[in-house]
């Protein structure tokens, strides 16, 4: 599915999650994205001209100009042909639409264009195999409107779209994804609230000995408890959102104050017991805290495929950069946690992925990472060599490439 520019921000965790531009920019490639929007990189000029209007010129590329409106949706697109092609699609109607390029007998989106402002064009670059199309035009405030259906020919044996939503013949055209509706995810939204409220006793249980460890002086054993209770809480990456302030307190990124961090500081700097002690016990009551509140969370359906993605960048962006580490040295071990929960979001989603995206190369990406991660067992940062680090770099590189459809794909899309 190929996706033209893009506006708007992700939810972020303490700002952190943010979409790597060159990372994500290649990451949704895969999936067919190409056109994805661009803030910077080596495509951000071309995402400039299309922010602000301008079609973007593919020179060597057959243009299509294609109006949008109500009366006129997919107006222009009188000879079709196969192939790699751009649609210049402008919306002549009074108000902003989306614009979905879709395979009508099933409703999958080859293509799509959102939040297209009245009288600009926005280029959208599609590769087309032989089959049957039409624009769905989503005009805001009134019904969807899907324009007349349109017959791609091609040579024999070009391929054509496949009913499950990919193309039947690898390469023969971008992959088409049925769109996801807010039903269809309540299901594993439900099932990862579950699984949370399973996790959230041994966490309040481990950050107890941390508390007790700390209170009794005993700073070897608090460093223990410290870890595993971390590493408990980073397994819950998807649930961030719904933690609301309270997960600033428990693990914000600093030194000087609360949660995880304030006592990883003091615990490898030489700081009192008799310091850390409020701290310890303010760590103790937040976790007991989102323990009795979790019952009454309700987990958005919306951002559980998006939290598979960002979970890992952000493991990338932060703890293999070391920038989280307070002196634990334990940053491979934070992502490992941080893999173990974006298995578990992948689990449970995965009924959903298996039509959309490439589950068996998400699979070894994952199968990679966690190898990876085995062969330099926990080793800090700081010491590993330039050829680890950049295998290290290059797999989780891979990984969150293979991720970005994912967050993609389960976007929920208006239809009607």
């Amino acid at each position: 599915m190929e996706k033209a520019d893009r506006r708007g921000t992700r939810p972020g965790r303490r700002g952190r999650y943010r979409t790597g531009v060159a990372v994500v920019a290649a990451a949704l490639a895969l999936a067919g994205l190409a056109a994805w929007e661009l803030s910077g990189g080596a495509q951000g000029s071309t995402r400039a001209g299309a922010a602000s209007g301008t079609p973007v010129d593919y020179p060597t590329l057959p243009h299509t100009a294609v109006q949008i409106s109500p009366s006129a949706c997919g107006a222009g697109w009188t000879h079709p042909a196969a192939g790699l092609q751009v649609f210049d699609v402008t919306d002549t109607g009074v108000s902003p639409a989306d614009v979905d390029l879709v395979e009508p007998a099933t409703g999958a989106v080859v293509a799509e264009v959102e939040g297209l402002a009245p009288n600009r064009s926005r280029p959208l670059l599609v590769h087309l195999a032989p089959g049957t199309y039409a624009f769905r035009c989503l005009q805001q405030d009134v019904d969807a409107v899907t324009g007349p259906t349109v017959t791609v020919k091609g040579p024999k044996g070009a391929g054509t779209s496949g009913a499950a939503g990919t193309s039947s013949e690898a390469g023969s055209g971008t992959p088409a994804v049925v769109p996801v509706t807010e039903q269809d995810l309540i299901p594993a939204t439900l099932a990862y609230q579950h699984w949370v409220a399973g996790q959230l006793p041994t966490l309040v249980s481990d950050v107890t000995a941390l508390q007790a460890a700390v209170s009794s002086g005993d700073v070897a054993g608090a460093r223990q408890h410290w870890l595993t209770a971390h590493l408990d809480y980073e397994r819950l990456g998807a649930a961030y959102g719904a933690f609301g302030d309270v997960d600033e307190e428990i693990n914000g990124p600093r030194q000087d104050s609360t949660g995880f961090h304030a006592l990883e500081y003091g615990l490898w700097h030489g700081a009192s017991a008799s310091s850390l002690a409020p701290v310890a016990a303010k760590l103790l009551t937040d976790v007991q805290g989102l323990q009795t509140s979790w019952a009454t969370v309700q987990l958005d359906p919306l951002v559980l495929g998006v939290r598979a993605h960002e979970i890992v960048e952000n493991a990338i962006e932060f703890e293999l950069s070391g920038r989280t580490d307070y002196g634990s040295d334990s940053n491979l071990a934070t992502v490992q946690a941080n893999l173990d929960g974006t298995a578990e979001v992948l689990s449970l989603l995965r009924p959903l992925l298996t039509s959309r995206v490439d589950v068996p190369a998400v699979d070894a990406a994952m199968a990679a990472a966690r190898s990876e991660l085995a062969t330099l067992n926990g080793a800090p940062l700081a010491s590993l060599a330039q050829v680890p680090r950049e295998q290290l770099n290059a797999v989780f590189g891979n990984l969150v490439e293979q991720l970005a459809p994912v967050a993609a794909v389960l976007d929920v899309r208006r239809t009607t």
